[in-house]
């Protein structure tokens, strides 16, 4: 087996386990604001589609061709970033929910994997795509992560407006000055964390 076909079965893994982990997902107590979800799902879904897609044998320009240590590198990368998505879900527990709407029990979690960064899931996609980019050195898997950045960086920031609202700006202001939002290990600034 090649890297790439060890990168592609990572994320089939992942994604066919994510899909059926949904009934997991707690009770939201109300849904406000779930439509704005949707740009973010999108680009998220075709960002996924494009790193696959990559994979295939005919395709757009390769733009480099990566030695097979590094793919293998590059796999153990993107099996980290997975496993560190699921660390996340696992760690939040009846907490967890596929949308931005508070669940019924909502509160913030700063310990695991939510207290190197805010966004753990969002991290270890980003990590996962980027890895998987560099691996196929395809124009498609480079669009895919672009795509994805763009995904889940909206998502994110709208997170944040409804975590700010549902849990009070002052409590998630002190966990935003605590932890950075997406980048594990990076000084953030008062100032820079309240935007």
């Amino acid at each position: 087996m090649s890297a790439g076909a060890a990168i592609v079965a990572a994320w089939l893994l992942w994604l066919v386990t994510w899909v059926m982990a949904a009934g997991w997902s707690a009770r939201t107590a109300s849904h406000h604001d779930l439509g704005a979800e949707s740009p973010s799902r999108v680009l998220t879904l075709a960002a996924l589609v494009m790193l696959i897609a990559s994979y295939y044998p005919v395709g757009f320009a390769v733009l480099w061709t990566t030695p097979a240590a590094l793919g293998w590198a590059m796999f153990a990368l993107v099996a980290a970033g997975l496993l560190f998505t699921w660390a996340a879900r696992l760690h939040l527990g009846p907490l967890w929910s596929s949308t931005s709407a508070p669940t019924e029990a909502h509160r913030i979690v700063d310990t695991g994997p939510y207290g190197i960064v805010r966004h753990p899931v969002y991290a270890g996609l980003l990590l996962a795509a980027m890895a998987t980019a560099a691996e196929r050195g395809r124009i498609e898997a480079i669009a895919g992560a672009l795509v994805l950045i763009a995904g889940v960086s909206l998502r994110a920031k709208l997170e944040e407006r409804f975590l700010r609202r549902d849990l009070g700006d002052g409590a998630y202001a002190a966990y935003r000055r605590r932890v950075p939002m997406l980048l594990p290990f990076t000084k953030i600034s008062p100032a820079a964390s309240e935007r």
